[in-house]
């Protein structure tokens, strides 16, 4: 259990008291900063996360043991945000809980780890009848996870990314692959789902990935909400690999209303409520493009980059909200000048055509 004990000296001994009620084994992991009550700055006070987080990791190491802890965390808003921190240094194969009062969006919390949150609704100072009942229910929901028959070993599956605007196409792959033999795993690019699928790739997740919508360049270089994740287009460079535009060819933000002028003024539409797409001009497109390219040159095992020219997305297409041919051409022309270690395959359909998911399961097979 990590949580800081200076401040939550109370909800832990009754968690605690919980947990041994299950019969489980507890290791109490200390993150408090020992300000005693002192009013730090800015600095020092973030220097002391840094070193608490770095000892919770290490000290989570040291007291592992071959059966696989669960971790629960319990914090507040400074304690949530170590606790994440550590969680997101730890395999992620490890169960992991934390019961928080949410103080930052969620989203960038679970991008790349399965962490369970349980709200405590109420902020967590001292006891009370709410505070009682979360840490009762999870309490069971941590004894549930310990008494789980171990999973046997995984064998590595191929790695796929996907969106809405690129969905029709990673359905057509997945079913490709299966058909020859593969097991697939799907992340949503949505500007978080990208850092699971690099993650994976980093712990040896997949034997192979078809990176199919590398729109997250688009969030990385341009505009649009997204978490930090620098190797998001390296980390699959030791594995055989395909890689598609997908949703390449739009800026990915949030509700029309909260959208600025100059980004209206050009071609848009509404995914959703809370998502608009506008199209990219053809100097972002170019820096998005020079980007995955410098990422994609980083690889050693062999890549290829295929080149839908029929349309990027769903409505990149005749008619389409944002259908533009010189912007793909733009994309084409500038990763191919750029290819030193990958290499470009053109075809003329679109994203969605049947064709395309053939080719590129093709190719990744002709690879394997």
């Amino acid at each position: 259990m990590i949580v800081a004990m200076e401040t939550k000296k109370d909800a832990v001994s009754y968690i605690k008291d919980a947990l041994l009620a299950h019969k489980l084994t507890v290791t109490i992991i200390d993150i408090s900063l020992g300000s005693n009550g002192e009013v730090w700055d800015g600095e020092r006070k973030l220097a002391a996360m840094d070193q608490s987080v770095a000892d919770a990791v290490t000290r989570i190491g040291e007291c592992t043991d071959g059966d696989g802890p669960i971790v629960l965390g319990v914090g507040g808003g400074t304690g949530s945000d170590m606790i994440v921190r550590v969680m997101k240094a730890l395999p992620g194969t490890m169960s992991k809980v934390l019961v928080t009062t949410l103080p930052f969006d969620p989203r960038a919390a679970v991008a790349e780890d399965s962490i369970i949150l349980v709200p405590s609704v109420v902020d967590i100072e001292g006891l009370n009848p709410s505070l009682r009942s979360v840490f009762d229910r999870t309490a069971g929901l941590v004894a549930g996870l310990a008494n789980l028959s171990p999973s046997a070993n995984p064998q590595p599956s191929v790695g796929l990314t996907t969106l809405g605007i690129t969905g029709r196409a990673g359905v057509e792959i997945s079913q490709k692959l299966i058909d020859a033999g593969h097991e697939v795993t799907a992340f949503h690019a949505n500007g978080f789902g990208g850092a699971a699928f690099a993650k994976h790739a980093r712990e040896g997740a997949f034997a192979a990935a078809i990176d199919m919508t590398v729109h997250e360049i688009t969030r990385m270089v341009v505009a649009g909400t997204c978490v930090e994740m620098p190797d998001r287009f390296s980390a699959t460079g030791q594995i055989p690999r395909i890689i598609l535009p997908g949703g390449m060819n739009v800026i990915g933000l949030g509700g029309i209303d909260s959208i600025a002028s100059h980004f209206l003024d050009r071609p848009h539409y509404r995914h959703s409520a809370h998502f608009t797409h506008v199209k990219m001009s053809s100097e972002e497109m170019h820096n998005a493009a020079t980007a995955l390219a410098a990422a994609l040159n980083l690889g050693e095992a062999p890549t290829r980059v295929l080149m839908p020219m029929g349309g990027f997305s769903s409505e990149d297409r005749p008619n389409g909200a944002v259908e533009d041919a010189h912007l793909r051409a733009v994309a084409a022309e500038t990763l191919e000048v750029s290819a030193q270690k990958y290499e470009v395959v053109r075809i003329s359909a679109h994203i969605f055509a049947p064709e395309t998911a053939e080719k590129a399961v093709h190719l990744l097979l002709e690879t394997l």
